[in-house]
């Protein structure tokens, strides 16, 4: 490397997707929440800059589709689990994926979710 050459730090594709202000259009990707993982430990409600997430008890409707472990994990974790109330307002900016231990989150595209291709 000669004297008067600099190198411009990589940035990766995952440090991209993390950036609050990833310019991402909002309603392109929603946030998609396996049932069966989260545990409601408020981690993404904490990091989302778009205030997608919020804690919730647990629908009926979803509480009938959980596994016994997801339901054993329900009960333990006092019924509530995370929703994405405001998904039209996710730009996919990653932090909550990234935020979530129990990897309960995931971007979906909009059109995909809206036809029923996710969890």
């Amino acid at each position: 490397m000669k004297g008067s050459e600099t190198v411009e730090p990589e940035t990766s594709e995952a440090q991209n997707e993390l950036r609050p202000d990833c310019g991402g259009l909002p309603g392109r990707f929603v946030p998609v929440i396996n049932r069966n993982r989260c545990e409601a430990n408020s981690k993404c409600v904490d990091v989302c800059p778009y205030h997608v997430f919020e804690l919730h008890a647990l629908a009926s409707e979803d509480r009938a589709g959980l596994s016994l472990v997801g339901r054993l994990k329900a009960w333990a974790h006092g019924g509530r689990q995370a929703y994405a109330v405001r998904s039209q307002d996710c730009h996919a900016c990653g932090l909550c994926v990234a935020a979530c231990p129990e990897q309960a989150i995931k971007l979906v595209a909009a059109a995909a979710a809206s036809e029923g291709q996710n969890d």
